[in-house]
């Protein structure tokens, strides 16, 4: 039996299968939560449309989009890893990963820039919050689930970018091949995930009411 399998698997191909099916379960799980969120974003924006506009008119749009590149790109060096792995090219493989990293890590850096500037401006919910306007309560609320989705969304960036370090330290010691790189497949999915969710987080918050004055 190879190295890499364990003993309660009977080959390489049904272990891999079994951890291909579990994280796709684990990410049905994480749709139903994000999913959760986004639909209590959209009941509340229907019932509070005026002032949800206003709300998202305050985020930065440039550093979301280009936030929106960056994770873009990170989709791309987490597929060409995986594919390196698959190709049994080591070198390739560490590249690509710390690419990955170092796009994740951009973005999680121009997130804390975003919110260093909600603190400044005092849109953070709760006992600070102001806002001018007649809506200061309801545009509370859009800032609740602002920072609730894209808090959550980063701190799965953040476990992420750590699976990618662990990733990483394991591609250098030469253990993915093209006989056995599921983790670096399996990690990739989650990674693709977590960038989905961004895609339909940005338009939401950023860029749906930008058209109401």
């Amino acid at each position: 039996m190879a190295e890499h399998v364990a003993h309660h698997f009977e080959d390489a191909e049904q272990q891999r299968e079994a951890a291909t099916l579990g994280m796709w379960a684990f990410l049905i799980t994480e749709i139903m939560f994000f999913g959760g969120l986004f639909a209590g974003y959209t009941v509340y924006r229907s019932t509070y449309f005026d002032a949800f506009a206003e709300g998202s008119r305050h985020l930065d749009l440039v550093l979301g989009t280009v936030n929106t590149a960056i994770l873009i790109g990170s989709s791309l060096t987490m597929a060409l890893a995986v594919q390196a792995a698959q190709r049994s090219r080591r070198g390739p493989q560490v590249v690509f990963l710390l690419l990955t990293i170092l796009l994740g890590l951009a973005f999680l850096g121009i997130k804390a820039v975003e919110y260093g500037h909600k603190f400044e401006q005092h849109l953070v919910p709760g006992r600070f919050f102001s806002w001018p306007g007649p809506h200061a309560s309801n545009v509370q609320l859009f800032f609740s689930f602002y920072f609730a989705m894209t808090g959550m969304h980063a701190l799965h960036m953040i476990i992420g970018i750590g699976l990618l370090i662990w990733l990483t330290i394991q591609a250098r010691r030469g253990r993915f091949t093209g006989s056995y790189y599921n983790p670096m497949e399996v990690s990739g999915l989650y990674w693709h995930f977590v960038d989905i969710v961004w895609i339909f987080l940005f338009p939401l918050l950023y860029l749906i009411d930008r058209h109401v004055h």
